[in-house]
């Protein structure tokens, strides 16, 4: 699986799952563009790399800062073949009864409209060189009810959605479009979280079937396989990566 020549653009780059990816995909051979909302992570992971990556900073909630971002990828090394949609947030695992309306327009805007509007602005480029792999990041709770919040719960459904429409529109174009769901995974991406206790309190009988804890490595491994040529024939895929959880 190598990506000699080839770009890799990851959003949520900075930590976890993402600098993982971004790691992973410098190390197979390709450029990276290293993106995150946090300027400082993003460039200490850039750093990490050395001379094959470049830091970008985006809010991808944002169309005009993710506009940016992809000309600073296209400014920067010329094309974009990979897109790795990483980025996004928690909710609080309020349940649908209590959820606050800012916090679930925040983690759609985030998780669902955030993946589209990366995806959106890099399609052009991908139609216009003939094709790509795009590999999103959705989670078990994009298939379950009870693996996380309401909010958090639409979102990543969305993303599996959003993936199989991807797959299916542009297949003919040579742009394959696929889905990791991470199980539990040793990220940072409930630091500071203050979970509503309701909410929490019912989740957690499922939430204990996936108590293995994953490393964000493994996590990297499947999206590096899913936008390699190996998996050139795999389209539409929304593959769990949760040690068995799912199968529970």
């Amino acid at each position: 699986m190598t990506f000699d020549d080839r770009v890799a653009l990851v959003t949520g780059a900075g930590s976890g799952i993402g600098r993982a990816m971004a790691v992973a995909f410098a190390k197979a051979g390709a450029r990276v563009v290293v993106c995150d909302i946090d300027a400082g992570t993003a460039g200490d992971v850039a750093r990490e790399i050395g001379d094959a990556a470049v830091a970008a900073t985006a809010d991808i909630g944002d169309a005009s800062s993710v506009e940016a971002l992809v000309g600073t990828a296209i400014s920067t090394y010329g094309r974009i073949d990979v897109l790795c949609n990483n980025a996004g947030i928690m909710d609080t695992m309020a349940l649908p009864a209590d959820i606050p309306l800012d916090q679930w327009e925040r983690v759609l805007r985030v998780n669902l409209t955030g993946t589209f509007l990366v995806t959106h602005a890099v399609l052009p480029h991908l139609l216009g060189q003939g094709g790509g792999a795009i590999v999103n990041t959705a989670s078990e709770a994009g298939i379950r009810g009870g693996a996380a919040g309401a909010a958090y719960t639409a979102s990543k459904h969305g993303v599996v959605g959003l993936t199989k429409s991807v797959a299916w529109a542009y297949a003919k174009d040579g742009i394959r479009c696929n889905a990791i769901l991470p199980g539990p995974t040793m990220t940072n991406i409930a630091n500071g979280a203050s979970f509503d206790p309701a909410g929490a309190a019912r989740l957690g009988p499922v939430l204990a079937l996936g108590e293995r804890l994953a490393q964000p490595e493994q996590m990297a491994d499947a999206a590096l396989y899913l936008a390699s040529d190996a998996a050139s024939f795999i389209n539409g895929a929304i593959v769990p990566v949760d040690g068995g959880w799912s199968a529970a």
